[in-house]
């Protein structure tokens, strides 16, 4: 998946049982194991590195990621 093409339902299609809050290391590795593709995890390493409070906290970050593309 081509990181331009990504939206937040895709990254929490690969964060499936994460608990919050997470990391951004957290996030990244979650979805590594849940096989994400190598599009997916580039994207998700551009996000700003915090805690995430919620998957919603995480799809907004990722909303304002998709702006600046």
């Amino acid at each position: 998946m081509e990181p331009g093409n990504i939206t937040p339902i895709d990254l929490q299609r690969y964060l499936r049982g994460i608990v919050y809050p997470a990391t951004k290391q957290n996030l990244v590795s979650h979805a590594e194991e849940n096989g994400a593709d190598k599009g997916i995890l580039e994207f998700m390493e551009r996000l700003p590195d915090r805690e995430y409070k919620s998957p919603a906290d995480l799809s907004q970050a990722a909303g304002n990621e998709m702006e600046e593309d």
